[in-house]
């Protein structure tokens, strides 16, 4: 049976760009959010208003869809159970959702599958600190764009975090000296099939990505390796929904799986402009019980950068906006939000490079030339925001 009417756990960007899809595909969206100025209220065809963690609100939207989905990874399972133990239906269902939330749980479960993840350990203090400099630190729970993540290059940086570290919120990782980072973007419906998008490469700034590059110039054994471990995640979580998923690429083709979400996913946003199907319309065609699109890109190349705040302001940015959009084969997404913060992603721009790839030299050039025109020249196109 097909769904028509989807909920979303969340009124961000994501869902935003979920609700722009939602129409072409005969469906309707309900999102759970806490403002009614968040970006997805706007094209939704019904909004209940609540924060993304509230299973009364959660119970509420269910009164008005057929399937829930999730926009993030903000979610109380033991509430949400209590909605499916009364027959609402969760895509992807809580059972794949638990062992993914918690980054010490999620590494856990990727190494009893037998995937190649770093060392880590939970962090208990102290003690528990590795021996050698640099190690990651990361935040078990709620950690995005960069937020609860720490390269710790030294004691004195570590001394300066740890009043602030209570002991089961954190996860202690092994520092990966990679050569690239890497990323795809899967999805699998509930008869199992399954659609992966091109294996991208993705370059951070402070742990936030801040341009994408699809697809990536890698060996095809190692396309060929994320491929296969993919496959192995969506079938191993028995996975229904779209599924994103990060890389670390050494220089010797060894392969490490970084970290998953079970969202929609920064480093696919190249494909609302890029691919036959956007990561956004197959994520509601796996949830809806709608055929799979295709994945396939629909020219040789395309170059996603996040446009990322840069100052605390209350500013449309229409100069700069007409900039961006003025660019050769430029496609500019911006997210409708009020205000600017440091960091707070606020659209992305995608150039689509139609015949001969670029070299890594022309798209290091083309995003500097975009971000020249985004960032203030004070603050510095290699130094970014952070």
């Amino acid at each position: 049976m097909v769904t028509k009417r989807v909920g979303v756990i969340g009124g961000g960007q994501l869902a935003w760009m979920l609700a722009q899809e939602a129409p072409q595909l005969g469906l309707e969206l309900v999102v759970q959010t806490p403002q009614r100025e968040d970006p997805a209220v706007a094209l939704a065809q019904g909004v209940v208003l609540g924060p993304v963690d509230s299973a009364i609100a959660t119970a509420a939207l269910a009164q008005t869809c057929d399937v829930i989905t999730f926009e993030n990874e903000f979610v109380d399972l033991e509430s949400l159970g209590r909605l499916e133990e009364q027959g609402v239906i969760f895509y992807p269902s809580l059972g794949s959702l638990a062992p993914l939330l918690d980054k010490l749980d999620q590494r856990r479960y990727l190494q009893s599958l037998g995937l190649p993840v770093p060392q880590f350990s939970a962090y208990e203090g102290q003690d528990s600190i590795p021996r050698s400099f640099p190690f990651v630190l990361k935040a078990r729970r709620h950690g995005y764009d960069g937020q609860g993540t720490w390269v710790v290059p030294n004691q004195d940086d570590f001394d300066r975090l740890q009043p602030g570290l209570n002991q089961g919120d954190w996860l202690l990782e092994d520092f990966i000296p990679f050569e690239r980072e890497l990323a795809v973007v899967a999805a699998r419906n509930n008869r199992g099939e399954m659609a992966l998008y091109p294996v991208v490469e993705t370059h951070q700034v402070n742990q936030v990505c801040r341009w994408v590059v699809a697809p990536a110039d890698v060996p095809q054994a190692v396309q060929v390796m994320i491929e296969d471990y993919t496959r192995r995640i969506l079938e191993a979580l028995n996975f229904v929904g779209i599924l994103g998923i990060e890389f670390f690429l050494s220089g010797d083709r060894h392969v490490l799986i970084n970290e998953l979400a079970p969202r929609t996913h920064n480093s696919g946003h190249y494909s609302l402009d890029a691919c036959q199907t956007s990561q956004f319309a197959m994520q509601l065609q796996a949830v809806a019980g709608l055929p799979l699109g295709s994945p396939a890109l629909t020219s040789s190349q395309a170059v996603m950068v996040n446009l990322l705040g840069y100052e605390d302001a209350q500013d449309d940015y229409a100069e700069k906006r007409q900039a961006l959009a003025n660019l050769e084969n430029a496609q500019l997404h911006w997210y409708g939000k009020n205000e600017s913060r440091v960091g707070r992603k606020l659209g992305h721009l995608t150039i689509l490079v139609e015949e001969i790839p670029y070299s890594r030299q022309q798209i290091e050039a083309l995003v500097r030339q975009v971000e020249a025109l985004w960032y203030p020249a004070s603050l510095g196109i290699s130094k970014g925001i952070g």
